[in-house]
């Protein structure tokens, strides 16, 4: 079975794309993306994980996939984002299974360790640290702040998605740098690209709450990997993220790697995930 055939997968009132890979009795790993990408940024991640017998899930998120793109911004708010997932597991009959998630995906896939727990037998988060250490560097690092700044302008309705689609999507391209091949940057831009994609997108931005602190500690077994060339991400709540898990942690720094890990950094990635899952 090929990673880059995307099946739909129904969950409530949605419809989502879905990668699917690997032996159909390996243990389950969903894997959510970030952005500004879709379920293609696991394209180098996923055939590790299926060498090592996983079972690999990768969805386009809300508003990523074409058939899950409602136009209220608050049908993006984390919680809702959060109950995507397990929805997206009822209807792939996972009872229990391993998540990962990268920059918005882990964002959500904290709130799926701390609501539903029980329904996990792991995590990895990968770029975006718990969502209270996150929380707390906004309010008392600045560098960490500094960094942060490019939130504001991505929830400006409008004005975001014109300059980021302007002259071909320049100012999109370049938020890759040089660390996305060129073919995937060509294709996560023409999926946004497409009517409302970017919108809808962005309304993950414009739906998130401004009082982060409130997650709740998980109770998960845990890894965080977080790259010290994060442009996005800096040290302070990446070093304070485990404060936040009272359950078995690991926190694995890769030197020398941007913030787009699951495509300059896959086995290595891959390598933290599948140690997790065996633990």
């Amino acid at each position: 079975m090929t990673y880059h055939r995307t099946t739909p997968v129904t969950a409530g009132d949605l419809i989502f794309d879905v990668r699917q890979t690997g032996p159909d009795d390996g243990e389950p790993v969903l894997l959510l993306h970030g952005f500004p990408e879709t379920s293609l940024s696991w394209s180098a991640v996923a055939p590790l994980l299926t060498d090592a017998g996983l079972r690999v899930f990768a969805p386009d998120q809300r508003g990523y996939s074409p058939g899950a793109r409602p136009t209220e911004v608050s049908d993006y708010a984390p919680d809702v984002l959060a109950g995507d997932v397990v929805a997206l597991a009822d209807s792939l009959g996972l009872d229990t299974f391993h998540l990962v998630g990268h920059d918005w995906g882990a964002a959500v896939a904290w709130c799926v360790a701390a609501q539903h727990p029980g329904r996990l037998r792991s995590l990895t988060a990968v770029s975006v640290p718990h969502l209270a250490a996150y929380g707390a560097a906004l309010q008392s690092d600045p560098d960490q702040q500094q960094r942060a700044s490019y939130i504001g302008l991505l929830r400006q309705v409008g004005k975001a998605e014109e300059l980021l689609l302007a002259d071909d999507g320049r100012r999109l391209i370049a938020m890759y740098g040089d660390d996305v091949p060129t073919q995937q940057v060509a294709a996560y831009v023409a999926h946004l690209s497409e009517p409302g994609a970017l919108t809808a997108a962005l309304n993950w931005y414009r739906a998130m709450t401004n009082d982060l602190s409130s997650l709740p500690t998980v109770q998960v077994p845990t890894t965080f990997v977080w790259s010290d060339e994060d442009m996005a991400i800096g040290r302070l709540p990446a070093e304070q993220c485990g404060d936040f898990v009272d359950a078995d942690y690991r926190f694995v720094e890769l030197s020398g790697i941007s913030h787009w890990i699951p495509e300059q950094a896959p086995a290595a990635l891959a390598e933290a995930i599948i140690a997790r899952t065996r633990d």
